[in-house]
C-alpha cells in the first residue's frame, strides 16, 4: 500500500498513527484525548495487514496473548514432568517399563505410557519451545523495527497537536528574551544528563533511550536460551547415558562412535568403620553399612584405524581413578561415577548320590559365559541343557523363561551322565529350588557356593549447549536490568508567538520525570507541568 505523506513532507508507512517526524496525528481531528505513544504510533504489520495466509500467520505469532498462552502451556507441561522422576533420575539398573508401575502404581504406568518419563526431550515439548521462539522473533520484528524507525526519524520541532495531547503539558507567557530562556533551559537539562537538541526555537531533551530496547534484549536472550534447549535433542550436541563395566572388561564409550574405550581395571568399595568413634552413633542409627568411597580405576583407550569386521587396535590415552564428583574428562566428554552393584559371577555345584549324599565331583558355571559340558572324574559329566539368567515361569506358555540377560535369578536345566546312568538324568536347579522331574534320580546337583563381583555404574555426559544456555541467560538478565532500572524520558520545549510550551513523556516512572522538570521550571519561573491522568483531557 502507498505511503502516507505528512504536511511536514515526511513519508510514513501505511498504517502509521502518528507522524514519525513531527508527531502530527495522521487522522487529524478535534479530539483532545491523550495520544497513544505506545511504539510511538508507528505502523505495525500485524495491525495493518490481514489479507492473505502469510498475514494471518504473522498476526497470530505477533500476538502477545498467543505468546503468553504458549508459555503457560509449556509451564504446565514442565510441571507435569516433575510429578514423577524423569527416566534419567531413576536407578540406572531399573527397567522404566516396570519401574514406574511398581513404584507409583496405575498413575506411574500411565505416566510412562504417555511418554512423560522423557518429557523434556519429547518432540511435542521441543515443538512448544520452537513455537515460543517463533513468537518471540515475530513479535520483536513486528514492534522493534517500527519503534527504531520512529525514534530515529523524530524531529526536534513537533506539531502543536502532538505537544498538547501529551500526558504532561504546560504553557507559560513568554518573556522578552526567549533565546536566553532556551539557553537556560538547555543548561539546566544538561545538568540532569539529558542529551539536548535545538532547532528553530524548539528543544528536544532526551535520555535513557537505550532502555526502550530492554524487552528486545530479553527476547534475544530467550531465543538463544530456547535454541540451546532445543539443540539438546540434536545428536552430538547432548549426551547423558549410563554404562556398566565389570572388572577387567573393556567397553566402547557411548556417543564416541566406537572411537574411545574404557577398561575397568579395578573397582574399590569402602565403608565407614563401625569401630570409629566419630561415626559409631550414626552407623548404629542407620543399621547398615554406609559407603565411604567407591571408585573405578580405569584405562582410557582410543581406537586406531580398523578394517571392517576386525577388532580395533586400542591405544592407551590415560589412566585415571574415577570417584564421585571427580569425573574423567576428555574432549567434550565427562565420565562420572554414579553407582555400583554386586552381581553373581560364578556358581559352584556338586554332583552327589541322592541316597548317600556322597560328593562325586564338583564343577563351576560362569554365569556370563557358561559352558555346555562339564566333565567330572570317572567318566561322569554334566550337560547344561538350558540356562535362564533371570528366571521366571511364563504361565501363558507354561514354560520357564528369563526376563533379562543379567544373572539376577539364575536357573539351570542339567542332564547328568554317569556310568550307572548312561541315558542321563534331568535336574532343574534354581535359587532355593532343586527339582527332580522324574522323582527317581539316582544323582542330584547341589549348590556349593557363589562367587560375586562388583560392577561399576558410570554416566557419560556431553553438553555442547551449555555455552548457549549461559549466554542466553546472561543476555536475558542484562535486558531485565536495562528495561527495569532505566526509563526513556523526553522533554519538548516550543516557543510560540506569545507562549512557551513544554511537554514531557516517559515510558514509565512519571513521578520521576515530573520531579526533574519541576526542578527546572521552578528555578526559571516557568509554570510546572500538569499531569493529565488517564480519563482527563489537557487544556487547549
Amino acid at each position: 500500500m502507498d505511503k502516507v505523506k505528512c504536511e511536514c513532507s515526511h513519508l510514513n508507512p501505511y498504517g502509521t498513527i502518528i507522524c514519525e517526524s513531527c508527531g502530527k496525528p495522521i487522522k487529524e481531528n478535534e479530539s483532545t484525548e491523550l495520544l497513544n505513544m505506545r511504539y510511538e504510533g508507528s505502523a505495525r504489520r500485524s495491525q495493518t495487514y490481514n489479507t492473505n495466509v502469510v498475514d494471518k500467520i504473522w498476526n497470530f505469532f505477533s500476538s502477545v496473548k498467543v505468546g503468553v498462552w504458549l508459555i503457560v502451556i509449556t509451564l504446565i507441561a514442565s510441571a507435569v514432568g516433575t510429578i514423577f522422576p524423569q527416566e534419567m533420575y531413576i536407578p540406572t539398573s531399573a527397567d522404566p517399563a516396570l519401574y514406574y508401575e511398581e513404584e507409583y502404581g496405575f498413575l506411574g504406568d500411565a505416566y510412562y505410557q504417555l511418554g512423560f518419563h522423557n518429557l523434556y526431550t519429547s518432540w511435542w515439548f521441543v515443538l512448544l519451545l520452537g513455537l515460543i521462539g517463533v513468537s518471540l522473533i515475530v513479535a520483536s520484528i513486528d514492534r522493534g523495527i517500527p519503534l527504531y524507525r520512529s525514534l530515529k526519524n523524530q524531529r526536534v520541532t513537533k506539531h502543536d497537536n502532538f505537544l498538547k495531547r501529551q500526558r504532561m503539558f504546560s504553557t507559560t507567557k513568554r518573556g522578552d528574551d526567549e533565546e536566553q530562556l532556551l539557553e537556560e533551559i538547555i543548561f539546566r537539562l544538561k545538568e540532569k544528563r539529558y542529551r539536548v537538541r535545538k532547532e528553530n526555537g524548539s528543544i528536544l531533551a532526551e535520555k535513557g533511550r537505550f532502555s526502550r530496547w530492554g524487552p528486545y534484549v530479553n527476547h534475544v536472550g530467550l531465543i538463544i536460551f530456547l535454541l540451546g534447549a532445543m539443540l539438546r535433542s540434536v545428536p552430538g550436541m547432548h549426551l547423558d547415558d549410563d554404562m556398566w563395566v565389570r572388572e577387567g572388561e573393556t567397553k566402547a564409550i557411548d556417543g564416541t562412535d566406537h572411537t574411545y574405550y574404557l577398561k575397568n581395571e579395578k573397582f574399590t568399595f569402602e565403608v565407614y568403620d563401625e569401630e570409629n568413634d566419630q561415626y559409631s552413633e550414626a552407623l548404629e542409627r542407620v543399621q547398615q553399612p554406609i559407603p565411604k568411597n567407591y571408585q573405578s580405576d580405569i584405562i582410557l583407550y582410543k581406537a586406531g584405524e580398523k578394517l571392517p569386521g576386525a577388532k580395533p587396535e586400542l591405544e592407551k590415552v590415560k589412566e585415571y581413578s574415577i570417584q564421585v564428583n571427580k569425573p574423567l574428562k576428555f574432549e567434550d566428554f565427562a565420565v562420572f561415577q554414579v553407582d555400583y552393584r554386586q552381581e553373581m559371577r560364578k556358581m559352584n555345584f556338586k554332583l552327589e548320590n541322592s541316597e548317600t549324599g556322597k560328593a562325586l565331583g564338583k564343577f563351576k558355571v560362569d554365569l556370563l559365559n557358561p559352558k555346555e559340558v562339564y566333565k567330572l572324574d570317572n567318566g561322569r559329566k554334566v550337560v547344561l541343557q538350558n540356562y535362564f539368567p533371570d528366571f521366571y515361569f511364563d504361565a501363558e506358555n507354561n514354560k520357564p523363561a528369563t526376563k533379562t540377560n543379567i544373572p539376577n535369578n539364575p536357573a539351570f536345566i542339567f542332564k547328568m551322565f554317569t556310568p550307572e546312568t548312561p541315558k542321563g538324568e534331568i535336574a532343574f536347579i534354581g535359587i532355593r529350588q532343586n527339582l527332580d522331574p522324574s522323582n527317581d534320580n539316582q544323582y542330584k546337583i547341589t549348590f556349593d557356593g557363589i562367587e560375586t563381583e562388583f560392577i561399576t555404574g558410570l554416566t557419560v555426559k556431553k553438553d555442547k549447549t551449555l555455552p548457549m544456555l549461559l549466554i542466553g541467560g546472561i543476555i536475558f538478565m542484562l535486558g531485565v536490568v536495562q528495561g527495569l532500572y532505566w526509563n526513556h524520558r523526553r522533554i519538548w520545549v516550543k516557543i510560540t508567538e506569545d507562549e512557551v510550551w513544554m511537554a514531557a513523556h516517559t515510558n514509565k516512572n512519571w513521578y520521576g520525570v515530573k520531579r526533574e522538570v519541576d526542578d527546572v521550571t521552578t528555578k526559571l519561573g516557568i509554570n510546572q507541568l500538569v499531569d493529565y491522568q488517564e480519563g482527563k483531557e489537557p487544556n487547549n
